[in-house]
């Protein structure tokens, strides 16, 4: 009798034994799950660019690169640089004009490019403040629907900035623009 019971001892432990191990599996297996879902679209991080006096937040690592553009009767070079994250573009863009006062009519012909180049409809002004800026001409925050080069609808939001002689534009075009990442892209923007 006591064999019997010991070997019943044995089979209980055998099977509880079993059921943890099925436990711990599907615990791991839920754990693997949610880690997975944790992993950042939007890494945030700081970006220091020194040649435009600028700090920035952006969610992934930007590339860098440059254009020739006519604004305000001047062909000046634009710097650039910007990521993907998701479906999101992030771009910030910088210039520098030789005659400061004609700063304002920069901005205007770069909004106006952008709109145009977006074939865009509906623009709404959004207040935006920017750390260190020029109060003239005022920083210009807009918000508009639009069209990407392949025809698809884009929303986008983009700001204009300046100090001095420095012109700046930053931009997110995403399918669906989230107030969240709109708001902590923007804030993250400073001269230095």
């Amino acid at each position: 009798m006591a064999r019997q019971v010991a070997a019943d001892q044995a089979t209980r432990r055998c099977r509880d034994n079993q059921k943890m191990f099925r436990f711990i599996l599907q615990l791991l297996a839920g754990s693997a799950f949610v880690l997975a879902g944790c992993s950042p679209t939007h890494n945030w991080r700081e970006i220091r660019w020194d040649s435009a006096e600028l700090k920035v937040l952006l969610p992934c690592k930007p590339d860098h690169g440059s254009r020739r553009m006519m604004l305000a009767g001047q062909d000046v070079e634009i710097q650039m640089m910007g990521c993907e994250a998701g479906a999101d573009l992030f771009a910030i863009a910088h210039v520098q004009l030789s005659d400061a006062a004609k700063i304002a009519e920069a901005q205007t012909q770069w909004q106006t490019a952008l709109l145009g180049n977006m074939q865009a409809q509906g623009a709404q002004r959004v207040p935006y403040q920017s750390k260190g800026a020029s109060a003239q001409p005022a920083p210009t925050g807009l918000r508009v629907q639009g069209r990407r080069q392949d025809g698809s609808a884009v929303t986008a939001q983009g700001v204009w900035f300046a100090r001095g002689p420095h012109l700046y534009h930053a931009v997110i075009y995403a399918d669906k623009l989230s107030p969240e990442v709109a708001e902590t892209f923007f804030s993250g923007i400073e001269l230095q």
